[in-house]
């Protein structure tokens, strides 16, 4: 019986993403799972004057043009690193229900993503996506940290 069939992997392209996103290929190798990396993209939900727009159409272009340029970087990344079958997708909505929604969908049975490790007050203003997943997660998440040594500015 295989441990694990499916791995998703959410990135928000941080170097604790790329960290998770290492461990869940070297997973995906082992288990010979195939592995799903996604961006969710979340609007901002701003009250604005009737008329007015957040971003001109030309601006949400290239900011999914970039998106998706770093998307396949994170993909390219986990296929180097031994990942089986790897996918990678562009998903937009709540960053934690949309991740949740998506494993439930694909059937996934772990998710692996990245943790800032924030504590104190910028835990209390910032709130932690990975553990709100934990909370509602349809499958096992692990979380990754990195070490302080491993940080290099992130």
């Amino acid at each position: 019986m295989k441990l694990f069939n499916k791995i998703l992997v959410p990135t928000d392209f941080s170097a604790h993403a790329e960290e998770a996103t290492r461990i869940a290929a070297d997973l995906s190798k082992r288990y010979n799972a195939p592995l799903v990396v996604i961006h969710v993209y979340e609007p901002l939900s701003y009250a604005v004057p009737e008329g007015y727009v957040l971003y001109t159409e030309v601006q949400l272009e290239r900011m999914f043009a970039e998106f998706e340029t770093r998307l396949a970087a994170a993909k390219r990344a986990a296929e180097y690193a031994g990942g089986e079958r790897v996918e990678a997708h562009l998903l937009q909505g709540l960053i934690e229900e949309r991740i949740c929604d998506f494993a439930t969908q694909g059937g996934f049975d772990l998710i692996v993503m990245g943790t800032h490790g924030r504590a104190g007050f910028k835990r209390l203003v910032f709130g932690s996506v990975a553990e709100r997943v934990v909370q509602i997660a349809p499958c096992p998440v692990l979380t990754v940290q990195l070490q302080e040594g491993q940080r290099g500015g992130a």
